[in-house]
């Protein structure tokens, strides 16, 4: 269950019973702290219903989709062994698509290459650091955006590291779910979803986002991690760097959050196998996963 962030919390906790428990696929929710601007599942839900990967790590340690998947791994195969299913609920399309597609085995990049490509990213710019993708690793090159410093530079790190282009990894997956998986997706009108959006970030200001991020900032997490550019965290950042006043800083979480649902839909809707509800047909999921539940018990 993925796309479109409205109403996957309830939904996944009503679903779930005593036959699911709930592994959290959102990049940013496995971050300690980062409670608001992520929209974990307060105590008492997790209390209800079992959710793992979420505040698994500080906020300065990388979590990559490789990661994800072998925490997921190991997590499901625990499931399985006390007759659990697994319920994987978030909308990271690459934690996702990694886990259950295949996901290479890229050996380790040393610190001192990874250290070295962000010295060249602040003397040379993305542009060229860009452009020396294209050139060393065109297919990965072809599937990244100019603008992303993240997917850019860990090109360039792994073909340095191992002396191979990233993309010669693509035909080496591991693939760690299995055909005998059902897709869910949420959808809602764009007019619906954008109103939400909107509401739940008013909520999240009004919860305290501003003071959750300041209180990082004084453990010592700045505003140069990964972790902190994320939606939310990066605005609220330029707000107490003087660089926006509050209300402008809300209506770019608000814009940014739009435009990733909507980048969440495109991605998600390339999965033929999803079958889509709108979040308040509660009864008419009960009623599909209760029809794979007993298919899977027929065949045991």
């Amino acid at each position: 269950m993925g796309p479109t962030a409205v109403g996957k919390t309830e939904i996944s906790l009503a679903l779930a019973g005593n036959r699911f428990e709930i592994i959290s696929a959102d990049s940013v929710q496995v971050y300690k702290y980062l409670d608001i601007g992520s929209g974990k599942p307060d105590r008492a839900e997790r209390e209800r219903v079992r959710h793992y990967l979420i505040d698994c790590v500080e906020p300065d340690v990388p979590f990559t989709a490789g990661e994800f998947c072998r925490e997921a791994g190991i997590v499901s195969r625990d499931m399985a062994s006390r007759g659990v299913a697994p319920m994987i609920v978030g909308g990271t399309g690459l934690y996702i698509d990694s886990f259950f597609h295949g996901l290479s085995e890229i050996p380790e990049v040393s610190p001192e290459v990874r250290e070295t490509v962000r010295g060249e990213l602040l003397e040379r710019g993305l542009q060229l650091l860009y452009e020396e993708l294209t050139r060393i690793d065109p297919v990965f090159a072809a599937r990244v955006h100019p603008n992303d410093t993240q997917r850019i530079t860990r090109g360039l790190e792994v073909f340095r590291g191992t002396g191979r282009p990233l993309s010669s990894y693509f035909d080496e997956r591991r693939r760690y779910g299995t055909e005998d998986s059902l897709f869910i997706g949420l959808h809602e009108d764009r007019s619906v979803l954008r109103a939400r959006i909107d509401a739940r970030v008013d909520r999240m200001i009004d919860r305290g986002l501003v003071d959750e991020v300041r209180g990082l900032r004084e453990r010592g997490f700045g505003p140069e991690l990964q972790s902190m550019k994320s939606i939310g965290y990066a605005e609220i950042n330029a707000f107490i760097d003087g660089d926006t006043d509050l209300r402008q800083a809300v209506e770019k979480i608000k814009t940014a959050t739009k435009q990733y649902a909507k980048r969440q839909m495109t991605w998600f809707r390339k999965n033929r196998r999803t079958r889509w509800f709108r979040p308040n047909e509660l009864e008419a999921i009960r009623e599909y996963v209760r029809q794979w539940l007993n298919g899977r018990d027929a065949y045991r």
